[in-house]
This record gives structure tokens, sequence and C-alpha cells, in this order.
């Protein structure tokens, strides 16, 4: 049973889309109550459950990629009913797809959707693309040499319009990791919400750099079939043309909403995930460049890429693979429980991360680093930093 189960806990995250789509037929107020169980479900239990401080080794691998590629279909099926709920149109593709019996009764439990399931609805589809496809996309675009890794990854990620993590990701941030010249790396007491454009928009533009210089030394045109951009934009396209076809006007606007709700909730992801740290560019990136945790929940929904500083010292290791690193800086809370607290409170993220930060200069920080992080302090406006700096 034990074996078992090493290998069933990481079929939490397809399973979860599939409770979601049952709960959610039962139509009125279920959404809401389903997005804030879920939310609860995940920060109570990385908060009272004890953290995996675990190193274990597996025999089947495969059975491990299961769970990451079952998530493209599942989390497809959820986007697009989703999409199909938040508008008011009928649906030819549906109507087709599914029998009479069906296809009305979705259009019941639509119509009995409040305003309020509406917007948990779309808050909740955004999550589940950040956790269930963004998360599970960047675990399979690191795996560069496998065809079939990188196909279900550029997928997962083209939901929230995210080609760019496949290049400036895996190319540009692996290698300026808290930098100043690094756009997901947020900066003490930086601005969270300007943190989030302004990390979108750099990205997009690093990632082109990336790619034109690529292109260009491989002596190919740079707008062309080979540009992994263009390529990665098409996707996107196909999958709001999806949406058209489901819901029509309003379906390609609740696609965009739900794919920026997407992307924003990764940004607050880079954001926990190296606030504040910093690093001499050229210099080498340690597990001490990355805010660490070994949260159960956080790690079994995110296929433990919350082992992040095991993550940046060896990208090219598998989920699996990575290393607790307990004496590595610590995340204060659970993954979620910070991008709630970024997204809704920033100003007590903020106080929470300055204590983490005094002490991250004081035990982890080389001399350079230490002088980098006293501009930051003078810099954040925020009282304890700039008293240490």
């Amino acid at each position: 049973k034990f074996v078992i189960m090493k290998y069933l806990k990481y079929f939490i995250s397809p399973a979860t889309i599939i409770i979601a789509l049952f709960c959610i037929s039962n139509g009125a107020h279920y959404p809401t109550a389903f997005l804030i169980g879920f939310s609860l479900f995940i920060i109570l239990g990385d908060l009272f459950v004890n953290q995996n401080n675990s190193v274990e080794t597996f025999k089947y691998p495969s059975l491990l990629n299961l769970p990451i590629y079952i998530n493209l279909p599942l989390l497809s099926i959820f986007i697009y009913l989703s999409i199909f709920s938040l508008t008011k149109e009928s649906s030819s593709l549906l109507s087709v797809i599914l029998n009479d019996s069906y296809y009305f009764n979705l259009i019941a439990i639509r119509n009995s959707f409040t305003f309020i399931d509406q917007v948990s609805l779309v808050f909740l589809s955004g999550l589940f693309i950040g956790i269930m496809g963004t998360v599970t996309g960047h675990e399979l675009v690191h795996r560069t040499k496998s065809r079939l890794d990188m196909f279900f990854g550029n997928w997962l990620l083209a939901f929230s319009w995210d080609c760019t993590f496949a290049v400036e990701h895996v190319y540009g941030h692996h290698k300026n990791v808290a930098t100043s010249i690094d756009p997901a790396t947020g900066k003490r007491g930086e601005n969270i919400y300007r943190f989030i454009l302004r990390a979108m928009f750099r990205e997009h533009r690093d990632a082109w750099v990336i790619e034109i210089n690529r292109l260009r030394l491989a002596k190919k045109l740079s707008f062309s079939y080979n540009n992994r951009m263009l390529i990665g934009y098409t996707r996107s396209l196909f999958l709001t043309f999806f949406a058209f076809l489901i819901g029509g006007t309003s379906g390609i606007l609740s696609f965009l909403l739900i794919a920026f709700i997407a992307k924003s909730l990764l940004e607050l992801i880079n954001f926990a995930e190296h606030y504040g740290l910093v690093r001499v560019v050229g210099t080498p990136v340690k597990p001490k460049h990355s805010w660490n945790s070994n949260a159960t929940l956080s790690s079994l929904y995110l296929f433990n890429v919350t082992r992040h500083s095991s993550h940046h010292e060896k990208s090219h290791l598998k989920y699996w693979e990575l290393k607790p690193y307990t004496n590595s800086p610590k995340m204060p809370q659970g993954y979620l429980s910070m991008i709630y607290l970024g997204l809704f409170a920033p100003f007590l993220f903020h106080r929470i991360m300055a204590k983490k930060l005094v002490d991250w200069d004081q035990k982890f920080a080389s001399d350079e680093e230490r002088e980098l992080a006293k501009k930051q302090n003078m810099k954040s406006g925020i009282p304890l930093l700039v008293d240490s700096a």
C-alpha cells in the first residue's frame, strides 16, 4: 500500500479537476463553494500537515509522468465548460458533440449560476490553469530533448498565452535569476501589481531576443515556422478560436480574461519564489537564491516546484528527483498562502518577507550581495529594511 501511495499521491492534481467538474455540475453556489473549499484545503493543509522533507526513489517514472499528461485533456474539458457557463450563447459545437439531454442539462446548470458563481468560476479557471497547466507545463518544457514532453508542455502553457515560458524561463530566467536583469525576480518593496505587468512585458521582450538570436546563429529566418514564439502564439490562437466555437465573442473574452488571470498568478508565484533576493551578474546560481518550501500539499499539487532551490541548482532534474534542501532560505507559508497574500494583502506580504530578508542578508548573502541588498533596502520604503541598511 505504501508503494502504491508513493505514486498515487501525485494524481491529486487531475483528481481535483474531476472532482471540480462533478461539484460544479450541481449548479448554483457550487463554483463559489468549491473555490473556497479548495483554497482552504491547500492553505490549511500546508499549515497543519507535516512538511515533506523526504527523498524518495521510484522504479516506474512513467507513472509519475502520467498525471501531468492527463492534466491536458482534463484541463481542456474544465476550461471550455467554464467558458460555456460564462456565456449566454448557444454552442453549435457542444450541441453536436453532446446528446440533447446532456446539452440542455448544461444550459440549465449555466442558467442557475449567480454572478458571484461566475466570478468564482473565472478565478477558479485561472487558478486551475496556473496549477494544473502552467506548473506542469513548466516541468515538461525543461525536458528539451523529449518531443513528447515538449508537446504536452507547450500546449499546457498555451492556455495562458505563455509561450514565453518555454523560451525566456528556460534560457533566460535560470541564467539571470536574482539579478537586476531578471524580469521574474521582484525587488524589495516593489509594487506587486506593477511587477506583474512589468514581468509580463519584459518576459515577452526577452523571449523574442533569445529566439531571434537562436535563429540567427542557426542561419534561419527570424519569422518562419522555426520560430518558437510564433508557434506558441499559434497554439494559443487555436485555443482562443475553440473558445469562440464554444461561446462566440463572449467566449473569446472569457478565455482571454481567464488566461490573463492565470498568467498573473504565475507572476505572483515568481514574485514569491525570488522576492528580494540578490545575486551579482555572472556569479554561480546557488540554493540561497530561491525561497524554498517543503509544504506537503503545495508540493503535491505543484509537482515539487516548491523545492525551488534544488530546481534552480539543477534545472534538468525531474520533479521527483528534486531535493528538499532544508537549510536553504524558507518561504514563510505555503505557495497558495503567499499568492493570496500578495494578491489581496500585499502590505502584509511585504511586512512578513521583510523579516525573512533581514535574516537572509545576515545568514546567506556574500559581501557583494549584501551591498546590493543595502541599495534595495534603502529604496524599498519598508521601515524594517531601511533601518537595516
